[in-house]
């Protein structure tokens, strides 16, 4: 297993990011980006397993975990930006980004808007658009209901809805008390957020390498869905996982991060 280091980066002023470093120094950057309610502790299990080929970084967005809680800026945008600001920090020329549900809409803004930072777009259980899906519309409405403290009913409810079948019962209670740590404003201002932005736009511009990965018991996103990323990213592969719900990582961790070695794999034999 491969031994994690805590750190934290002074991403922008008033703005520090908790993150977790693992890996050769060597390796090949990954930047692991992690969706709603998630902090660093969502990738430990990849981590853990980091190959000699991959140097991993996890860093937590603010409002989550035990990063700053800032009183707004909670948009795509703003967290596309404190991406940006965390690579300049730790000295991080370019990378590949892996992102997870909401943190691949961050992950992918800034692939657009930056390809010489990116060397290639990972792309894990992240949705095309939340217009007009069932299940995003019933997380709206709880979320719009919080007050703090959130109850840690929601949160377990929550986190119960992103996997088909059952993970390891201390990882489920860690990432419960990393959701608890989000107040009731952090939760909503990040889903006003996702929903107000015009997420099919985001997707334009993108020309680094592109990988899609899907669970096909996804309870948030259909196949179309996916099939809207494949065709607006030139390119773009899909690698659907059969029987694995919303976040592929903490069902499959092992197969994620061999298709993840071979993605950076390719692109070096390409460089």
């Amino acid at each position: 297993m491969t031994a994690i280091s805590l750190k934290s980066a002074p991403a922008r002023e008033g703005l520090t990011l908790p993150y977790a470093e693992a890996g050769d120094p060597v390796g090949t950057p990954v930047v692991f980006v992690h969706g709603l309610a998630d902090s660093w502790w969502s990738f430990e299990p990849l981590l853990r397993r980091l190959p000699a080929s991959l140097h991993g970084y996890a860093p937590t967005q603010r409002g989550h975990g035990d990063a700053d809680r800032p009183a707004d800026g909670y948009t795509p945008d703003d967290f596309a930006a404190d991406l940006v600001a965390f690579l300049d920090a730790v000295g991080i020329h370019r990378t590949i980004l892996v992102g997870s549900s909401s943190g691949g809409v961050s992950a992918r803004i800034v692939a657009g808007s930056h390809p010489d930072r990116i060397s290639g777009l990972v792309l894990v259980g992240v949705p095309a658009t939340l217009a007009d899906k069932p299940a995003v519309t019933a997380v709206r409405e709880s979320v719009e209901g919080l007050s703090d403290p959130v109850p840690r009913e929601f949160v377990e409810e929550f986190l119960a809805g992103m996997v088909d079948r059952p993970i390891a019962r201390g990882f489920v209670e860690t990432l419960v008390e990393e959701g608890l740590k989000l107040p009731a404003y952090v939760w909503q201002e990040t889903v006003r957020g996702l929903l107000e932005a015009d997420l099919r736009a985001t997707l334009a511009g993108i020309l680094v390498p592109t990988l899609v990965i899907w669970g096909d018991q996804d309870g948030f996103l259909p196949r179309d869905d996916q099939q809207t990323i494949l065709d607006a990213v030139h390119g773009a592969r899909l690698l659907t996982y059969e029987g694995v719900g919303h976040v592929v990582h903490w069902e499959q961790p092992e197969r994620v991060l061999a298709d993840i070695a071979a993605f950076a794999a390719r692109g070096a034999e390409n460089t």
